[in-house]
């Protein structure tokens, strides 16, 4: 019989917590911290690299995009949107977005940031520099913040669920970010309504491609221990576009993903309040003084 609670080091608490076992899903055990609401999945031979593959952003996984470079002109609308949110708290400077895909974030970005990235996959990688941007392929680690140097922004548009040391890569954006320095996160948002009612169910409970499912009071957490300040959390709206709801909208039914780029270039405008935006903040000079 499976034992309904385990005592687990959770990262966003930073000691032992007791874990709860919620559920199963596509063989993954979903646990969460009891103290700050931190879900888990346990999974075993997972491997990003092969995983996030071309075929991830072209219909060819059930749970990743349909037509991720058929669906640029709505992307980039609502990546528009988030530049405007972002410049209320750091207008210019240098920004670094982890998890880049084929940069149309940063395309929008550069009219005002000198922008860099960082991308897994290797097609997408490759689609950045050959739009003239300057992307790092591979995983987030130490040598590519020295490489890439000092941040004013850090961003990580629905990447941090997916990376399998989140303290870490906070931790290491914390490092590289000039004092006052804005790190921007979304994410889904485990304590939201939405999720636990659909519990197994949420559009958004998909591991093993999502190992962490956040809440705010772990964001709180994890922004105490690495040195950030907690500055803004909020559930916005997001333009998707109608070629990924189509496709995502069957898996959740149990059908067969069917790709309809003819669809990539209208996006719908679509909050269920599940979806969550965080603003973390290192403090300035002037502050650590005080």
């Amino acid at each position: 019989m499976r034992e309904p609670r385990l005592i687990l080091s959770c990262p966003a608490c930073g000691l032992s917590t007791g874990q709860r076992y919620l559920y199963s899903k596509e063989a993954c055990d979903i646990l969460q911290c009891e103290k700050c609401g931190l879900g888990r999945a346990e999974t075993a031979g997972f491997d990003p690299v092969s995983y996030y593959s071309q075929e991830y952003f072209s219909g060819g996984q059930p749970d990743g995009y349909a037509d991720y470079l058929g669906a640029e002109p709505v992307l980039r609308r609502d990546f528009a949107r988030v530049l405007a949110f972002l410049r209320q708290y750091r207008p210019r400077g240098r920004l670094l977005e982890i998890g880049c895909a084929y940069g149309f974030f940063l395309q929008e970005a550069r009219r005002h940031f000198d922008v860099s990235g960082i991308e897994l996959a290797k097609d997408a990688a490759a689609y950045c520099r050959r739009s003239g941007l300057n992307v790092l392929q591979g995983g987030v680690d130490e040598d590519k913040f020295r490489r890439l140097g000092m941040m004013d922004v850090i961003i990580l548009l629905d990447v941090i669920e997916h990376l399998p040391n989140p303290k870490e890569t906070i931790e290491l954006c914390s490092h590289h970010l000039s004092p006052g320095g804005v790190l921007l996160l979304t994410t889904g948002d485990f304590g939201s309504v939405v999720a636990r009612v659909a519990g197994a169910k949420w559009r958004l409970m998909t591991p093993p491609q999502h190992l962490w499912f956040f809440t705010r009071e772990s964001f709180r957490r994890f922004a105490e221990s690495a040195g950030l300040e907690f500055v803004s959390y909020d559930h916005p709206w997001k333009l998707v576009p109608l070629s990924l709801i189509t496709f995502q909208l069957a898996r959740i039914l149990g059908l067969r993903p069917t790709r309809l780029p003819q669809v990539s270039g209208f996006g719908i405008p679509i909050n269920l309040f599940d979806a969550m935006r965080v603003v973390l903040r290192k403090p300035s000079r002037g502050d650590i003084a005080d």
